[in-house]
């Protein structure tokens, strides 16, 4: 970290307990600010689904246009998996979404065990 020239064993990667906690505050800090910003994201597209499927519907069709107009980031999400049928099911935390080749998409709320 301060380019200085220590001692001691071969392996020795710091020269002082000071180096070494530097070293790992500016690395948790570049990795906070990449996940706050990321993680910003995932929660608007999660609050734009929500909104769209509305509070008691556990599934909603709607056209992607809607998304887009909302400045859905469809490339943002927590994961994804093919179903039973082939399609591809993308996850943001608890609320799912299908794109049909038609361009519609069918939001869908996790079932949750109570």
């Amino acid at each position: 970290m301060c380019k200085s020239d220590f001692r001691g064993r071969k392996d020795k990667v710091f020269c002082s307990v000071k180096c070494k906690s530097n070293y790992h505050h500016r690395l948790n800090e570049a990795t906070l600010l990449a996940t706050v910003r990321i993680d910003k994201i995932l929660h608007r597209n999660r609050s734009i689904l929500l909104e769209m499927l509305g509070k008691n519907k556990i599934q909603f069709k709607i056209h992607r246009s809607l998304l887009d107009k909302k400045n859905f980031k469809w490339d943002y999400h927590t994961s994804t998996h093919v179903n039973v049928q082939n399609k591809l099911v993308t996850y943001v935390y608890d609320i799912s979404w299908i794109l049909f080749s038609d361009q519609e998409v069918l939001i869908r709320r996790k079932r949750t065990m109570e």
